[in-house]
């Protein structure tokens, strides 16, 4: 789905079902064109399969908006990453770490639990958004999981 600015438009990312089994990651992320938004807030329900369930996701983004228009040796995707800046001392190069990053949520109860996550901002050439989402609290008895995504 193609944004004019000021639009907002809700997107289903992942539809209410059982988290794949063992901890996989989904298999095939759908897969949402957000061109032209300027960020995405994303709504999460999850129901845990059995006290001491959790779930994690990872951003992943495109800047291309078909895979065919990534060049030779280039990933057509890539996750999102979490940057700490390192201690300054004077006289001193300072070394700042990322790496990718994977959001994990524990649940509290039986219920559902619903939670919002963003507004992310996402300016700069993000044409396509995918959320790969597994199990990772009790892996043999999976959550339901169900992801929104508001683009903006």
């Amino acid at each position: 789905m193609t944004l004019a600015p000021g639009i907002r438009a809700m997107q289903q990312v992942r539809a209410s079902a059982a988290l794949p089994a063992a901890g996989a990651w989904d298999a095939t992320p759908l897969e949402l064109a957000v061109a032209y938004a300027q960020q995405i807030t994303l709504f999460f329900t999850y129901t845990r399969g059995a006290a001491g369930g959790a779930f994690d996701f990872q951003l992943e983004v495109s800047p291309y908006s078909l895979a065919a228009l990534a060049p030779a040796g280039a990933n057509e995707w890539a996750d999102g990453s979490a940057y700490a800046v390192g201690a300054v001392a004077a006289g001193a190069d300072t070394t700042s770490l990322v790496q990718d990053e994977i959001v994990s949520f524990t649940s509290q109860g039986a219920a559902a639990e619903s939670f919002v996550f963003g507004p992310i901002e996402v300016r700069g050439g993000i044409e396509r958004i995918r959320i790969p989402c597994r199990e990772s609290g009790v892996v043999g008895t999976p959550g339901t999981l169900q992801v929104e995504l508001l683009a903006q």
